[in-house]
Parts: C-alpha cells; structure tokens; sequence
C-alpha cells in the first residue's frame, strides 16, 4: 500500500523533469542566439528567411515602417 508520502513523490517527478527539460531547452536556445558567429542574428539572415519563407507562400513582405537610417521617400 502506497503512503501518501510516497504518492506526492512520485506524482511530482514528471513535474520536475518537465521543468528540467524546460529551463535547458530555453538556456540552449538563449545561448545559441547570442553566441558570436557567423549565424548571429543582427547579419541580416533572420530577415533573409523570413522573405524566402514569404516568397515561398506566394505572399509580398510589406515592411511596416522603414529600415532606420534611410529617409522616407
């Protein structure tokens, strides 16, 4: 028969490798986007995927506002 001890313990264990898995995931991602190389994001590639995936559905990137440092026309 399971005390209730028991029972807590091993109702939180999923919980906790959830969380685990959670904070390791989020640390790799943080550290792979502010990792210096040649994958950086401020190069200008995330912009690249972002047209190409655009293009992709058939669809016209329209930019909200325009790119800083360049006048409006």
């Amino acid at each position: 028969m399971h005390t209730q001890r028991e029972y807590r313990r091993s109702r939180s264990i999923p919980v906790i490798v959830a969380v685990f898995v959670a904070v390791v995931g989020q640390a790799l991602v943080l550290f792979n986007d502010f990792e210096p190389g040649n994958d950086s994001p401020s190069d200008g590639s995330a912009t690249m995927i972002t047209a190409a995936a655009l293009s992709r559905a058939g669809a016209i990137e329209i930019p909200s506002e325009p790119p800083a440092g360049r006048p409006t026309a």
